[in-house]
């Protein structure tokens, strides 16, 4: 168990800490309390990535575990967000199904003996997700309600990034990977 498994872990853990601070409005500042609980794992996963590469501690448990733990993650995120009528259902259910097919298309591809690095739409994708969800975690328009318009304006155009950057990544990775559906057995 080296660090950067333990990092993954760790950002595990921190999952149901982030749900229980959103949650309970009876905890004073649960929703930043949650955002940063949010971001300490979001960038937990950077570093944990890098300390691997860097001092050469990449693991199976790490290649298994460290993509689970993010979609986790945001997973919890985006559903608890449905719950607190933050994100449409539809939304989170298509990010997220995009999350299972690519996981499943690298299930294929390491079968085969196949290695598929994450692509630059993808990256984008992340990203974009990552600052949308930073943005809704906390409902800015509850604290600043004289700019509630232009924040629900703001929180509807990343809402809607994250949707298209998640289809053109899709796409963008299946085209690029097509070779490994027709080498499946």
């Amino acid at each position: 168990m080296n660090l950067p498994n333990k990092i993954t872990i760790f950002r595990v853990i921190l999952i149901p800490f982030f749900l229980l601070c959103l949650y309970f409005p009876q905890i004073p500042g649960n929703k930043w309390i949650a955002l940063a609980i949010f971001i300490v794992a979001s960038l937990s996963d950077m570093v944990d990535g890098k300390i691997a590469r860097k001092y050469n501690l990449v693991t199976d448990f790490g290649k298994f575990m460290d993509p689970l733990a993010d979609k986790l993650l945001v997973a919890a995120a985006m559903i608890a967000l449905i719950e607190l009528d933050r994100i449409p259902a539809w939304i989170v259910i298509v990010i997220i199904s995009r999350e299972f097919i690519i996981s499943g298309f690298r299930l294929i591809a390491a079968d085969n003996g196949i290695v598929i690095a994450a692509g630059w739409w993808g990256k984008v994708k992340t990203a974009v997700t990552m600052v949308m969800l930073s943005v809704l975690i906390p409902d800015l328009s509850t604290y600043f309600p004289d700019a509630a318009t232009a924040i629900h304006v703001f929180e509807q155009i990343l809402i809607y990034a994250s949707l298209i950057l998640t289809v053109i990544s899709l796409i963008d990775y299946l085209m690029k990977n097509k070779n490994v559906i027709k080498t499946y057995k």
